[in-house]
């Protein structure tokens, strides 16, 4: 015989303020079980399954799954991961819809000519955007000797993260991005590199560079002109021990010459500079001041030991570093 305090579904649903189908959803799914039933069959609940519905409400208020509702109710610990798994869930969905905003953004501001090329763009990269493409693009061209270490490193480096709030000149900039690194190489009558000596060591190149990078990283922020110093020094050891040699004026002439040779990618360092909207310079203009930098202390040491190319031939075909290596590791050059 059941206590005279049970309460019928109904009245349960009336003192909860729902209705009648919504209590037996939750009866069916065992988020609120029945304390017993009457003679006729009928579904009875005590007083403490008011409480239980009551929470059951506010969980679902905040959009928690029923799943997710049923394992805050048998374990209140739960409650925490539940609220942070949805935390991070709802953060991805904020982040589709602030590109999208944006994108939307980009369409509107434009003439009808530009709109054309600017939904082909956009309507390549998924929502939220992803970093995969970029990511291939730059594994694919690395030496194949490269530690996996160095090659997370660059990647790191080399791969703009989309911001969680972009402004529609962002999505553009990221858009373009990712045609480049996803379409076939802009570029015609690719020369073939050269192949590296048996002692090439890519590994100690790229921990030189990075080196030699973050040395040079201020002042390419403060916008100081190339120069002499620690920053160029590491930059030429890098090479050097790279190859076996020795820093000295003919491998610094040697040097000057081979990367001066070297076709750019400036695109592409430009672009990441709008996504990330960071003043930290990217690796693409550290590496260009740093080749500036080369230039100058060539052209200082005087006519018996200066390059004498143009300086137009000098300043217009340069690459990164990591793009230049990339190419002295394989058997032709990338984009």
């Amino acid at each position: 015989m059941l206590p005279d305090d049970m309460w019928s579904i109904g009245e349960l649903a009336e003192h909860a303020g729902v209705t009648v189908k919504t209590v037996r959803f939750y009866s069916d799914r065992g988020l609120l079980p029945e304390t017993g039933r009457s003679g006729g069959g009928h579904r009875r609940y005590g007083p403490e399954a008011l409480d239980r519905l009551r929470l059951i409400r506010s969980l679902r208020t905040l959009d928690l799954p029923v799943p997710e509702v049923g394992r805050v109710l048998e374990k209140e610990d739960a409650l925490e991961d539940v609220v942070a798994g949805q935390l991070r869930e709802l953060g991805s969905q904020m982040a589709a819809l602030r590109w999208r905003q944006a994108a939307l953004h980009l369409l509107q501001d434009c003439t009808p000519r530009e709109r054309a090329d600017r939904l082909r763009l956009i309507g390549a990269v998924g929502t939220p955007p992803s970093t995969a493409a970029l990511a291939r693009f730059w594994r694919g061209w690395l030496p194949p000797r490269l530690p996996a270490r160095l090659v997370a490193v660059i990647v790191d480096q080399a791969v703009p993260q989309p911001p969680a709030a972009p402004t529609p000149a962002q999505v553009l900039a990221f858009a373009r991005l990712h045609t480049f690194t996803s379409g076939p190489c802009p570029h015609t009558g690719r020369p073939v590199a050269r192949r590296p000596a048996p002692d090439y060591r890519p590994d100690v190149l790229y921990d030189g560079l990075i080196e030699a990078y973050a040395l040079a990283a201020p002042d390419v922020r403060g916008e100081r002109p190339p120069r002499e110093g620690e920053a160029l020094d590491c930059f030429v050891s890098a090479h050097a021990r790279a190859r076996g040699a020795q820093d000295s004026p003919a491998f610094r002439r040697e040097l000057g010459a081979q990367l001066a040779a070297e076709l750019r990618i400036d695109d592409y360092w430009r672009l990441t500079a709008v996504v990330t909207g960071s003043p930290d310079p990217t690796p693409g203009a550290t590496d260009a001041w740093l080749c500036e930098a080369l230039d100058h202390d060539q052209e200082a040491r005087g006519p018996a030991e200066a390059d004498a190319r143009p300086p137009t031939t000098r300043s217009h075909l340069r690459v990164s570093a990591v793009r230049r290596n990339i190419r002295t590791e394989l058997p032709t050059f990338p984009c």
